[in-house]
């Protein structure tokens, strides 16, 4: 179990599911990682990405344009400095065909469990790449 606790809300939250958890098993092992993880405006940023894509872009839509850039630009930089995401992914995805792979990008936490320079370096990936494409994406 992964819990981001970022507002009162999301606190309660997590809160309630440790009481949960623990009212079940008795024995419970919590690793804390303190600090922002990102920003709002940068969580703004990449969904204003896949909306843009969208419109200028048609050939998906903007739930599409997400899978698409968590698959291939958010999964190798998770991969490359999380263990604790490579180890959830495990061999399972990877033997995964790609299409298969897309469609769990709708379960798979990729931007949200990023931090601030994660997500930062995952902007600038997808920008470029479309750069290429002839699609500039807006950045404020």
């Amino acid at each position: 179990m992964r819990l981001i606790a970022n507002s009162r809300e999301s606190l309660q939250r997590a809160l309630g599911d440790i009481r949960e958890s623990w009212n079940q098993h008795k024995y419970l092992v919590i690793d804390v990682k303190e600090g922002k993880s990102r920003s709002i405006p940068q969580n703004s940023l990449t969904h204003a990405f896949y909306e843009q894509l969208a419109r200028e872009l048609r050939e998906d839509d903007a739930r599409g344009w997400k899978r698409y850039c968590k698959l291939t630009h958010g999964v190798p930089i998770l991969l490359a400095e999380d263990a604790d995401f490579r180890n959830a992914l495990g061999s399972s995805f990877a033997a995964m065909s790609y299409e298969q792979r897309l469609q769990a990008m709708d379960f798979v936490p990729v931007t949200s469990i990023m931090t601030r320079r994660q997500l930062g370096q995952y902007a600038d990936s997808v920008s470029a790449e479309f750069a290429k494409r002839g699609v500039y994406l807006e950045r404020e």
